[in-house]
């Protein structure tokens, strides 16, 4: 067991955050990167986490950055070789590449667009996890982030595919969590509200007035205020958690 001063040790830690590159995914991976981790990020945009791996790389950790979608088990596959070639194992992952989805009514969501919002949302968690858990067994444990969404709480209006993946995310996490404890793997998930995020930066800057009329809090969140959260959950501190989601949102499910 690890003593009060060490609890929320993570330095020299291998973590890998999924669409690291902006936004929350971003703000947990330079979370970490100041706690001492060494960072990996990936994404479709390669140019994008070959920025932001830069960024991070000046809080003294190594970082590595790859191009990859999250929906292709090709790509994870490749992705997740080239990470352990890098730093020889992954300690913790952040399963946090997403989408808003479709944004329209139900009746309104293509057939495309509803697989799309799965396969990225839900699918990726699934594909990630699926490829590096075995590293982590052969390891002998490891910490796996899911990045939900208080959507699962409280649904909200157009957004039938979004909230059916996040939904999905919680359920997933805790099947998971009881799957994986027994090989020292501790899964467990965050559910954010309303976060300016790049993701959904147009939407909240269009209806900004109206999102922070629903917050308790009267303010949108900051990818700062995940960062506690993400780091008990990445360290021994979190070491009884199994299957737990962890809402952020500044009090929206209470309304």
């Amino acid at each position: 067991m690890s003593s009060s001063s060490n609890l929320f040790d993570i330095k020299g830690k291998v973590a890998l955050i999924t669409g690291g590159a902006t936004g929350i995914g971003f703000g947990i991976a330079e979370g970490f990167a100041e706690a001492g981790a060494h960072i990996a990020l990936c994404s479709r945009r390669l140019d994008r986490c070959r920025t932001a791996a830069e960024k991070l790389s000046r809080h003294d950790v190594k970082t590595f950055a790859a191009e990859c979608d999250v929906a292709s088990p090709d790509s994870v596959t490749a992705m997740v070789k080239a990470v352990i070639e890098k730093f020889g194992r992954i300690d913790i992952l952040v399963n946090n590449a997403g989408i808003t989805g479709a944004a329209k009514p139900f009746m309104d969501i293509e057939f495309s667009e509803w697989d799309k919002t799965q396969s990225i949302n839900l699918g990726g968690i699934f594909n990630c996890s699926k490829i590096i858990v075995p590293y982590m067994i052969s390891q002998g444990g490891g910490k796996i982030i899911n990045i939900a969404s208080v959507a699962f709480f409280k649904p909200l209006p157009n957004s039938a595919d979004y909230c059916a993946s996040k939904g999905g995310v919680i359920l997933l996490t805790r099947a998971m969590a009881l799957d994986l404890i027994r090989h020292n793997i501790n899964v467990n998930a965050i559910c954010p509200g309303f976060f300016a995020t790049e993701l959904n930066s147009d939407m909240l800057e269009r209806a900004e007035a109206e999102a922070k009329k629903r917050v308790p809090a009267r303010r949108i969140g900051d990818a700062r205020d995940i960062r506690g959260t993400a780091l008990l959950l990445a360290s021994s501190a979190s070491d009884y958690m199994v299957g737990t989601e962890i809402v952020i949102d500044g009090g929206v499910r209470l309304g």
